[in-house]
């Protein structure tokens, strides 16, 4: 019996628990272009380079993480810098319990917060399943890359998904990061009320 669930941010400790859910998506799918697992020293930088200044957040039942999800630089120059790239990978015996949901509700609202406007998800073409997960989260499709990406022997699409996280001002003040908000009363209660969407 499930008695406690939390969302919480990513520590670098979490990093085998993390690879155990990402490495099968890398094995055995084309969800990412990733051809090898990467070891846990190299995925424990990964988490560091990216959790300094985004929010990269975890899914504990009882103690035990079922999923994850992180923003990301989207681009490298200076005037990309109000946008983010998302990512969510889940447990596979953990879906359905709105966990992918909770999670990225509570990414989209920190990334609010931190005072980022736009948010992008790369998917695989075909994928119903998350197709169908971000259009009812309000992401629209923007566009395909054709025959962007080579694995498994084929060529493969990748439809780009855009969702506007608030709306848009001129001259927007510099995104803050992570660090910044972190300890906030305002960021706790989002991470606390996402995690009440989960149903279990």
């Amino acid at each position: 019996m499930i008695n406690s669930k939390i969302i919480r941010l990513v520590h670098t400790d979490d990093c085998v628990s993390l690879l155990d859910i990402y490495g099968p998506y890398i094995a055995d799918t084309t969800v990412t272009f990733e051809y090898e697992i990467p070891d846990a020293d190299a995925f424990k930088e990964r988490i560091r380079n990216i959790s300094g200044t985004y929010p990269w957040l975890v899914c504990e039942l009882n103690g035990k993480i079922v999923g994850y999800a992180y923003a990301s630089r989207h681009r490298e120059r200076a005037a990309y810098q109000w946008s983010v790239d998302l990512s969510v990978y889940m447990d596979p015996e953990y879906h359905r319990n709105y966990i992918a949901k909770a999670l990225y509700s509570a990414l989209t609202k920190i990334l609010k917060l931190q005072g980022y406007y736009n948010a992008y998800a790369g998917i695989t073409l075909p994928n119903e399943k998350s197709e169908r997960f971000h259009e009812s989260f309000g992401f629209k499709l923007i566009g395909v890359y054709e025959n962007v990406g080579y694995k498994f022997g084929k060529w493969l699409d990748v439809g780009w998904y855009w969702l506007k996280i608030a709306e848009h001002i001129d001259e927007p003040p510099n995104p803050k990061p992570i660090t910044e908000i972190c300890g906030t009363k305002e960021f706790k209660k989002i991470l606390d009320d996402a995690a009440e969407v989960i149903r279990l």
